[in-house]
């Protein structure tokens, strides 16, 4: 049985069901308050109400910003929906519940939602998509000449995701007084002059390039890349390339596109982890590198893993 956690009562009410069995409708008493009617209501009530009553929700007043980073926190912990559902429901949640004030039923101080359960800092950093596009025009503007397209750095300055600067950073937290003490931008422009608004949006869009580098991200997908010719392939396959010393095409090698896709031909020869494409059993292709310390010692050793942190 899947559940969607939204809340610490949930959580505990949802161990408890699990370890004593189905509840019945006294052991698991709902909420009588309905969800105002609004636009995107009934999605609400679905996303939100799958596990606990509009009540919960509505003792929250959050801005949008806020929603839209609860609304995140509780996908981590097994809210389900489609794209555009949750759309609808962050749309619904900031018309109906936002902010109170002290002339209104309660005072609620607005705090950032702690992620929590999951890996990386509760704090993390929750891209607003819309908020990137944004900053992605900034970026294209002040700083891709020097860092490049997808942020990683070039001859003229640093990579920006593996920046500490864009690493610490919560909406503009420390990219913002960075730039506000002063940074050359392409533009001839003091980065002085850019707005709270522009430093947030560029902070969603270096966010979302660091997204991108994770093992969820788009990079880490297998792309077909496969071009060439496979008549000049057939002859350096056959002479100086000599890859007949130990394959052949009507051995261990027939039929081979008939029992792999072309990514997955590519990815064996890019990345021959297997030892290839033989019948015999696994070889491990160890790669030696030599890693010079900041103090001057170099070790060599076999290379186990290499990715953007480590």
């Amino acid at each position: 049985m899947r559940f969607a956690i939204l809340t610490k009562a949930c959580l505990v009410s949802t161990l408890w069901v699990a370890s004593t069995g189905p509840a019945t409708a006294a052991q698991a008493p709902k909420s009588t308050m309905q969800f105002p009617d609004a636009p995107g209501r009934d999605v609400a009530q679905k996303v939100c109400g799958a596990c606990h009553g509009a009540d919960v929700v509505a003792a929250k007043g959050l801005t949008r910003q806020e929603w839209t980073q609860t609304i995140a926190n509780m996908v981590t912990r097994g809210a389900k929906a489609s794209d555009e559902e949750f759309s609808q429901v962050l749309d619904y949640l900031t018309r109906t519940f936002p902010p109170k004030t002290a002339g209104g039923a309660a005072t609620v101080t607005a705090v950032r939602p702690k992620r929590g359960g999951g890996a990386g800092p509760d704090d993390v950093h929750v891209v607003d998509p819309v908020a990137a596009d944004r900053g992605r025009t900034i970026y294209i503007a002040e700083c891709i000449t020097c860092h490049g397209p997808k942020a990683r750095g070039k001859d003229g300055g640093p990579d920006l995701v593996r920046s500490l600067t864009v690493l610490h950073d919560r909406y503009g937290s420390t990219i913002g007084p960075f730039m506000k003490a002063g940074h050359a931008m392409q533009s001839g422009h003091p980065s002085a002059s850019l707005t709270q608004p522009q430093i947030e949006d560029l902070a969603n869009f270096l966010h979302q390039r660091v997204g991108d580098t994770l093992r969820s991200g788009p990079y880490s997908k297998v792309i077909n890349v496969l071009t060439g010719d496979a008549k000049a392939g057939s002859a350096y396959f056959q002479g100086e390339g000599k890859c007949t010393a130990c394959h052949a095409t009507n051995g261990d090698l027939a039929a081979i596109a008939k029992r792999y896709d072309p990514p997955t031909l590519q990815q064996r020869f890019l990345f021959p982890q297997s030892g290839g494409f033989g019948r015999g059993g696994k070889r491990s292709l160890q790669v030696t590198v030599t890693v010079t310390t900041p103090s001057g010692p170099a070790v060599t050793g076999a290379l186990l893993s290499l990715d953007d942190f480590n």
